[in-house]
């Protein structure tokens, strides 16, 4: 389990609207020089209507102040013909004395596979270039360097041939820097052995990754961000989000973990609205002791940043991990609907557990045909083996929850949580009567009467939220805190 937190700062980068050449600032990538952090980002012009309305991109470099990063200047601009219409989606790392920054370039418009490849620039102080290559003869859009020599080769990820699906994901080991731009290391890379440079990590030839941070060593392996775009080339059911490979730190083709789902996905309004709105795209990564910054761009238009426990991603990473965490019963469904009794002849679900005396006491909400939703009552020794009984222990008695809707919709006392404190049994439920919107209400027993099962003791059911609030799912804690009672709940809309 990991906790993914957002930067208070985001957008840690906006555009600076005041420079021509930066409409939009986007798909950002940090790099130090000595204690201070820069980023490098992808920054576009404002669209040329003599370039096909198309906005022209460039590196530009920014440095964190404390509070923001700025002022900005450009660092990368198009200077060849394998990249005079674009300089995009910098990844840079500081390697054997110099900087490396491996880019998006586009040499032609309208863009397509034949143009877009990837380039890098050298520098040995990020204020000045001092070398340009064109890296891969063939469509590329990303590639990261390691930041350190593996098994004593440089070694580099890329998406390969990512416009020409299905997208590719891989491997290069040069023995020289200079072998990265020598054509023919990547006409020997794409030989007899090409498919054992790739790494097999696509759930659905529909989907498209692309590599996102450089690699960063860690204890178990190196740690890969990337994209991960659900059904990229089914067009309008894209879905972006950021996750995490991991890689043998000897023989980085074997994957040893990686998430499962995305743990970043467009949430934020500086992710779901701009010049491509619901993208959230990785771009760079930095490890600060046992914290793990993801750097992203939002909605393709402005920089932003999230931070991560990293013991606690790696552990979640690794083969079997959700079953340290969480065991599904073998027995499982453990309550099942009882068409015998037409309270529960349609659905059994969403139930509250309080152990009370070493028993387990189940509070299920039932349904029946006409949707009418009433609680169940269940006990068990081990948590797992329940005796349920022939009635509910709590059905709806007032205007809050009898049904005023359609005869057939949803009504009733939803979804109890449980909590046992100070000798009385709680409950907090949610009361829906079809028309109204659905609220909280709360009801309590005593210890001695929930025993007994005396159904009839329960309180008449007060309202916890206000008349016309739309709440659900609230629960009390178990003891007071400060002397005051304590729960929580959900608010539509919040």
């Amino acid at each position: 389990m990991y906790i993914v937190k957002r930067d208070s700062a985001n957008p840690i980068l906006n555009p600076a609207v005041e420079h021509a050449w930066e409409m939009v600032a986007f798909n950002p990538s940090p790099v130090r020089t000595g204690d201070t952090l820069h980023i490098l980002y992808r920054a576009q012009s404002r669209p040329d209507p003599l370039l096909n309305n198309t906005g022209i991109s460039t590196v530009a470099i920014a440095t964190w102040n404390g509070t923001h990063f700025g002022p900005s200047r450009q660092l990368i601009t198009p200077s060849e013909e394998w990249d005079k219409y674009g300089c995009e989606d910098p990844r840079a790392v500081f390697f054997e004395g110099r900087y490396y920054i491996f880019y998006t370039a586009l040499g032609g418009i309208p863009f397509g596979p034949t143009n877009i490849k990837v380039g890098c620039a050298v520098s040995d102080d990020l204020v000045t270039i001092a070398e340009k290559h064109l890296v891969t003869p063939f469509n590329s859009k990303a590639m990261g360097l390691f930041p350190e020599r593996v098994n004593g080769k440089i070694a580099v990820v890329l998406s390969a041939h990512t416009d020409e699906p299905p997208s590719k994901c891989g491997l290069a080991f040069a023995d020289k820097i200079e072998d990265l731009w020598d054509p023919v290391f990547w006409t020997e890379w794409h030989g007899e052995n090409y498919e054992s440079n790739l790494l097999n990590f696509l759930r659905k030839p529909a989907d498209l990754l692309e590599v996102g941070a450089p690699p960063l060593r860690t204890k178990d392996g190196w740690l890969l961000i990337h994209s991960y775009i659900s059904e990229y080339h089914n067009g309008s059911s894209r879905t972006f989000g950021i996750e995490a490979v991991l890689l043998d730190l000897h023989d980085p083709h074997k994957i040893v973990g990686r998430t499962e789902n995305p743990f970043i996905v467009p949430e934020e309004a500086y992710e779901m609205y701009g010049m491509m709105p619901n993208i959230v795209f990785p771009s760079g990564a930095e490890l600060r002791g046992d914290t793990l910054d993801v750097y992203y761009g939002g909605a393709d238009t402005v920089c932003a940043r999230a931070s991560l426990h990293l013991p606690h991603l790696l552990d979640a990473m690794k083969p079997g991990a959700k079953s340290r965490f969480v065991v599904r019963s073998q027995e499982n469904p453990i309550l099942v609907p009882k068409k015998e009794n037409a309270w529960e002849s349609k659905l059994v679900f969403n139930p509250g557990a309080v152990e009370i005396d070493g028993i387990v006491f189940l509070l299920y909400r039932a349904m029946s045909d006409d949707n009418t939703s009433v609680i169940g009552f269940a006990t068990s020794s081990d948590g797992i083996h329940f005796t349920r009984d022939a009635v509910p222990c709590y059905v709806p008695r007032t205007d809050i929850e009898l049904k005023k809707g359609s005869p057939t919709g949803n009504s009733g006392c939803e979804d109890a949580r449980v909590t046992y404190i100070d000798g009385r049994v709680y409950i907090c439920y949610t009361a829906y009567n079809g028309v109204q919107p659905p609220q909280v209400a709360v009801s309590s027993i005593s210890k001695e009467d929930f025993l007994a099962k005396k159904w009839d003791a329960w309180t008449l059911p007060v309202l916890a939220t206000p008349a016309g609030v739309d709440d659900k799912d609230a629960g009390i804690f178990p003891e007071k805190i400060g002397d005051k009672y304590m729960f929580l709940h959900r608010i539509n809309g919040f």
